[in-house]
């Protein structure tokens, strides 16, 4: 299953280069926007001109990667506003890569749907048996001095 990823960055050489990287790391289907749609069940990666222009409280803002300034007030927005993938524009590429796709795997599970992991694919997986405690008679206590 492909994922979807809104672009909303003003800047378009920086999101040229973002979404090449994407492309060449994932299967990916990314929408360049100028207003993102959050009722799109999708990852949203946005710059700071298009976070302002969302109207807050945002739907699943765990799913938004906001690429900012390390402003303090800025970052206090973004953290009022639930967002929890904060990155700059000279964070190396493969930081912003890696906070795309846990913003896109948080997608998958505030959804309902299940995300398969490589340790172990399946859902239905049995544990093993734990068997129970048995004491030795008697107590047994630490003693405190």
């Amino acid at each position: 299953m492909m994922q979807t990823v809104q672009f909303s960055i003003a800047d378009s050489v920086y999101a040229a280069t973002v979404r090449e990287a994407l492309s060449r790391c994932c299967a990916w289907h990314v929408e360049s926007l100028d207003r993102p749609d959050p009722s799109q069940h999708c990852a949203l990666v946005l710059d700071e001109l298009a976070f302002e222009g969302l109207s807050l409280p945002l739907s699943n803002p765990e799913r938004v990667v906001l690429i900012t300034r390390k402003d303090p007030q800025l970052l206090a927005q973004a953290w009022e506003a639930g967002i929890v993938s904060v990155v700059s524009a000279e964070d190396p590429i493969s930081t912003v890569l890696l906070a795309i796709m846990a913003a896109a795997l948080r997608v998958s599970t505030s959804h309902g749907t299940p995300v398969l992991s490589g340790i172990s694919p399946n859902t239905s997986s049995v544990s093993a048996p734990i068997p129970p405690h048995h004491r030795a008679s008697g107590s047994k206590r630490c003693k405190i001095q």
